[in-house]
């Protein structure tokens, strides 16, 4: 994992990508332990758990705080690990069956998702009703959810987590990193005080992404005549 790291920002940890695969023949081992450590403890370190936030300008001449795009940063380290539970554990166990999870219409954040899934999935839809019908109405309805991932809550994420199938080291360990999650700001290379994270998810993990799939796995359409397409996008 450490091998295939690429050039990306620096956590409030201060410890660089290229610094690690520098030195993946010392760090390998320790780290390697680390992490074994922190699943079948089902603790991750406290310092993985603070996010630092940079705003982005969205216009050339920002002069409100509504001109930033605010981008949370995590520990790398904390960002590899996350990744490593997604892929080894959360993508195999969404892939199953589940009566009440249904992950078929989300076409983000999946090995196999893209926008250009999403609008093959809608084109599929309408082709198959023409197939069979001498012609369809078709309305389609498009909804955004502004910072959808702020208004997530940590105990609704966990009760949909606890229905896929996985080991119970995992979701104790994802439990363990959505509490006592906290964030500060960085401007002009000034360090805001370090605040408490109550809900919401923090887009820049590695957790992230597959907790809002997760978490918005249970949306779906009450009348069966009816389809739903999901795709979220995080901009960066």
């Amino acid at each position: 994992m450490l091998d295939r790291l690429t050039a990306t920002a620096t956590g409030l940890d201060g410890i660089p990508a290229w610094f690690l695969r520098l030195g993946v023949p010392v760090f390998a081992a320790p780290i390697a332990q680390l992490f074994n450590q922190s699943i079948i403890a089902d603790v991750v370190p406290s310092q993985w758990k603070t996010a630092i936030i940079t705003p982005v300008p969205k216009v050339k001449q920002p002069a409100h705080p509504a001109d930033f795009r605010p981008i949370s940063i995590t520990p790398i380290l904390s960002w590899t690990l996350e990744r490593f539970i997604v892929r080894s554990f959360i993508y195999p166990a969404i892939q199953q069956p589940n009566h009440k999870l249904f992950l078929a219409d989300h076409f983000a954040f999946i090995p196999t998702g893209s926008t250009v899934a999403a609008i093959v999935a809608l084109l599929h839809t309408v082709c198959s009703m023409l197939s069979v019908n001498p012609y369809v109405h078709v309305h389609v309805f498009a909804f955004e959810f502004s910072k959808a991932f702020d208004t997530v809550r940590h105990k609704t994420v966990m009760e949909k987590v606890a229905e896929l199938h996985k080991p119970d080291q995992i979701y104790n360990c994802i439990v363990d990193f959505l509490c006592n999650q906290s964030h500060c700001t960085r401007y002009a290379n000034v360090n805001s005080s370090v605040a408490t994270v109550s809900a919401s998810i923090i887009q820049g993990s590695g957790l992230g992404p597959a907790a809002y799939l997760i978490n918005a796995a249970d949306l779906r359409p009450l009348h069966a005549d009816n389809d739903i397409i999901k795709f979220t996008d995080i901009r960066t």
